[in-house]
């Protein structure tokens, strides 16, 4: 049923979830250009760690959570299912979570 890619993660035989630990999760859009999935990912990566800085203030930790959901819908893993979307639009939802998270002030 699952197979293990180059990077000896458990996907889906069509590639649409990766498997851990029994559940699946959506994987990252494939198609997206590299330097573009990297610099989402060091904005998921600052949006979690403000989330665990921010336990005792719940404003802080709101925003935290909403750059998250920005960055992982950028990645294509939440919103509209990538595999569903024409290739322009997922690049043009990568490209505008990227504007967006980028106007809180954390660049890669």
């Amino acid at each position: 049923m699952a197979a293990k890619d180059a990077d000896d993660v458990e996907r889906t035989e069509d590639g649409h979830f990766i498997v851990v630990k029994g559940r699946r999760w959506r994987a990252t859009d494939p198609d997206l250009a590299e330097d573009v999935r990297e610099r989402l990912v060091h904005h998921l990566m600052a949006a979690r760690r403000a989330v665990g800085a921010a336990r005792d203030d719940e404003a802080a930790r709101k925003t935290a959570r909403a750059r998250v959901q920005l960055a992982k819908t950028g990645l294509g893993e939440r919103g509209t299912a990538w595999w569903e979307l024409p290739p322009a639009e997922r690049k043009e939802r990568a490209a505008d979570s990227l504007r967006r998270l980028e106007q809180h002030g954390d660049t890669p």
